[in-house]
């Protein structure tokens, strides 16, 4: 058990080793964040658009349902 635990923690490191960060080491202050603060952005904007569009879609299908079901 302890050398599963071992091993497993073993393979962790070496796994998050080739992972790349989303902020830059070598940058200090808020630039070093730029990545990150990027695609957070990116990730709201997509966000708020999908939610418009289901918005619009919805409001969309209400009214034609209920004018075909006024018929």
């Amino acid at each position: 058990m302890i050398a599963q635990t071992k091993k497993f923690i073993h393979e962790t490191r070496v796994e998050l080793q080739k992972a790349t960060w989303p902020w830059n080491p070598k940058e200090k202050g808020f630039k070093r964040y730029k990545e990150l603060t990027d695609s957070t952005i990116v990730v709201v904007i997509a966000s708020l658009l999908l939610a418009g569009f289901i918005s619009i879609s919805d409001f969309l299908l209400v009214q034609v349902v209920g004018y075909l079901t006024q018929l």
